[in-house]
């Protein structure tokens, strides 16, 4: 084959797999596309003192994928306290806001939660991290006679009034616990088994607070029909972070499907 055959059929190699990925791009975004508005509260940056992380960004990025129009809220209240994540221990004499330190994970995009109206989203979403069980709550101090954040529990009650789903993952479903009477959650499993669930006497304090729990795998979601309310275990399981992806995934795909968009 001549030189000029050759970059003639180069390019035309190209030309086919630019149409080629033109087109599954196309299907992707308007197979996708669901034109929900969804509002994610998160309780500060980093796991022990605020919102987890990889739990944040897999959310986001299932919303991404979903076609879903997303806005970040925090609280704009001082975290319980601060923590060394290098040590896993408190930091003595600092102190950090929750909306300025949600801030990191929005990449600045953030909303006081004191401004979040039901009316102008389809659903909402709590990721988890400690800073849902000591910023948005007392749960971690307090257990089941733990006080919600103000505004936590009047969004909460909002959107559940409205019949418009609310999503929660790993510690996280505490907070519609305490605040939904009778709701019905997951944390994963009720026993340790052998340090794979570290956190399964959750279970106990989400039944002492009037609720029912429901055993799921980390990779799966429970969806609770009646008040449209779906959680996930994520990192209440010790386990690879693609198999809480995964998980997490499945909790987003519940919620835009209940919001009808």
């Amino acid at each position: 084959m001549s030189s000029v055959s050759a970059m003639f059929t180069v390019r035309s190699l190209l030309r086919s797999a630019h149409i080629r990925y033109a087109l599954a791009a196309q299907f992707h975004a308007t197979s996708h596309c669901t034109g929900a508005k969804v509002a994610v509260v998160l309780s500060g940056c980093g796991v022990y003192d605020g919102t987890e992380v990889h739990e944040a960004s897999a959310i986001l990025v299932h919303l991404s994928r979903g076609g879903a129009e997303v806005q970040m809220f925090a609280p704009d209240v001082p975290q319980m306290h601060v923590i060394d994540h290098s040590k896993g221990q408190p930091v003595d004499k600092e102190s950090r806001n929750v909306l300025s330190e949600s801030a990191r994970i929005a990449r600045g995009n953030i909303t006081d939660l004191a401004k979040l109206n039901a009316s102008n989203h389809d659903a909402v979403i709590f990721p988890g991290g400690f800073g849902a069980a000591k910023n948005l709550s007392s749960f971690a101090v307090d257990g089941i006679d733990c006080k919600v954040n103000v505004e936590v529990e009047r969004v909460l009650k909002d959107f559940h009034k409205a019949g418009k789903p609310i999503g929660l993952c790993c510690i996280s479903p505490v907070l519609a616990a305490k605040v939904l009477s009778g709701v019905d959650v997951t944390v994963g499993h009720e026993e340790e088994e052998g340090g794979k669930w570290p956190y399964a006497g959750t279970t106990q304090a989400i039944t002492a607070l009037g609720a029912k729990h429901t055993v799921k795998e980390v990779t799966e979601a429970h969806v609770d029909p009646k008040n449209k309310v779906v959680t996930t275990p994520a990192f209440m399981c010790d386990t690879k972070l693609h198999l809480i992806f995964d998980g997490i995934g499945a909790m987003v795909k519940n919620v835009l499907k209940l919001s009808g968009k």
